[in-house]
């Protein structure tokens, strides 16, 4: 006798079916509209975590993932810097570290922020706007290529792209005074072609990247210093790198062949991670 209702819903976990970055057929129905009719598979996605386990697609097809952070204001947080380079590297796309603000830092400050991962082998690009540091360096790593700008919100992403290609007029924003966090400037996602070649697409800036699931293993391979201990391998095959004897990272660390940080950064990482299911 009652009337229809929803009484209870959830939410599909699924991937977008569309995302920007995306090679589609489409039947054109004029200059400016037209409907896909398919979606081309896709060579490499950057996508996270979302609301109860669903995966969010940022966006497909990519070069490179282009990895900005603030030598200042907000000051660079490593461990952060860790999870967004495991996020590339889980998703198959190569890191590009860029240092933005760098005219705000000694050079003794930048080296402490930012030398432990060009040690590693990253490209690192010190950078800033407002004093017209590192753009022309920026502008030729991008040329010819596809690649996404991300990282936390208020490290100057869009104000870069704005250097990059004047005329661009991304809207960008102040620092937070009172919690010192960056703020949201960017809402969507776009492609933009530059004048010298390939394609950059601004996303919004992330107060949390959240990892996808994977398992402990494929966690270390996110890592790439540890590959030459884990290639050489530990006593037992199924090591945690905890408290097993003859681990080849406690070994390493041990010795300083590996940063102590980056060791436990990895294990930090490791107690979030839920395993990927089959």
């Amino acid at each position: 006798s009652q009337p229809r209702r929803v009484t209870k819903a959830k939410r599909p976990v699924s991937t977008d079916r569309v995302a920007v970055g995306d090679r589609v057929r489409c039947t054109l129905i004029d200059d400016l509209t037209g409907i896909i009719e398919e979606v081309l598979p896709r060579e490499s996605t950057f996508a996270r975590s979302a609301f109860r386990g669903a995966t969010q697609t940022l966006i497909t097809n990519l070069d490179q993932l282009v990895i900005v952070f603030a030598c200042a204001e907000p000051n660079p947080d490593l461990w952060r810097l860790d999870r967004w380079i495991v996020a590339a590297e889980s998703n198959g796309l190569e890191p590009l570290l860029v240092a933005n603000k760098r005219d705000r830092v000694s050079e003794e400050e930048f080296e402490a922020g930012f030398m432990e991962f060009r040690k590693i082998g990253y490209r690192v690009i010190p950078t800033s706007a407002k004093a017209d540091i590192g753009i022309d360096p920026l502008k030729a790593a991008l040329r010819g290529r596809i690649s996404a700008f991300t990282g936390p919100s208020g490290v100057g992403k869009s104000s870069l792209l704005n250097a990059i290609k004047p005329g661009m007029k991304l809207a960008t924003g102040d620092i937070g005074m009172t919690t010192f966090k960056g703020k949201h400037t960017t809402s969507v996602r776009e492609l933009i072609p530059l004048e010298t070649g390939g394609w950059v697409a601004d996303t919004p800036g992330l107060r949390q990247l959240e990892l996808l699931a994977m398992s402990r293993e494929d966690l270390a391979l996110c890592f790439i210093e540890f590959l030459p201990f884990l290639e050489a391998g530990c006593r037992f095959r199924d090591c945690k790198h905890l408290n097993e004897p003859d681990c080849r990272l406690k070994d390493a660390v041990a010795s300083g062949d590996l940063s102590k940080r980056r060791f436990e950064s990895f294990l930090s990482l490791a107690k979030e991670m839920k395993p990927a299911s089959h």
